[in-house]
């Protein structure tokens, strides 16, 4: 990493720091405050995106009493891309995944 780059993220760094104070403290409201960009945060912010299993996608969409037909609705796929998910014969990628794991992290009533 360059002295120039180092700097930029040191300062990056302090900027929000300063920031999530004056949020807690009051002085900057929420609106303003969610303005900060991902520019700013950085891509280790954004949360990880984790493989999951056909097992545990059949187990998510146990657990939120729904059908294929009511869960692929909510993740806006096919009823056979849901059961094939839970075959094994494909793996969720893209947009699919990313639901599948708020869906993981905060259960179904998150995208609902």
């Amino acid at each position: 990493m360059t002295a120039a780059k180092k700097k930029t993220d040191n300062l990056t760094a302090a900027l929000l720091e300063t920031a999530d104070g004056m949020r807690k403290a009051g002085l900057l409201d929420k609106a303003t405050h969610e303005k900060i960009t991902l520019r700013h945060l950085g891509a280790a912010s954004l949360p990880q995106q984790r493989p999951i299993s056909p097992q545990q996608i059949r187990g998510l969409r146990e657990r939120a009493r729904m059908s294929q037909a009511v869960f692929a609705h909510h993740l806006n796929v096919t009823v056979g891309y849901v059961s094939q998910l839970e075959r094994g014969i494909k793996r969720p990628t893209g947009p699919a995944l990313a639901l599948l794991n708020v869906i993981q992290r905060n259960g179904i009533k998150a995208i609902l």
